[in-house]
């Protein structure tokens, strides 16, 4: 996954601060805590929230849909 420090989505161009996306997990750390997220066009996402507030730290590309997998 790339790391990006832009504050919206390169994809779809929602921005990071808003809806829609989907928490996957959570995981608290020594400043804060990490998320797993996913876009709403499907983007998996990395956010850390800390001291400094809440970014995207790095995102993947939108997951393929299986129609466009399986041609």
């Amino acid at each position: 996954m790339p790391s990006t420090d832009v504050t919206t989505c390169p994809h779809c161009g929602r921005p990071d601060r808003g809806e829609p996306f989907r928490v996957l997990s959570r995981h608290t750390t020594g400043t804060g805590h990490t998320e797993w997220t996913r876009c709403g066009c499907g983007s998996l996402q990395v956010r850390v929230a800390d001291g400094r507030g809440t970014r995207v730290v790095s995102r993947s590309e939108p997951a393929a849909r299986p129609e466009a997998a399986s041609r």
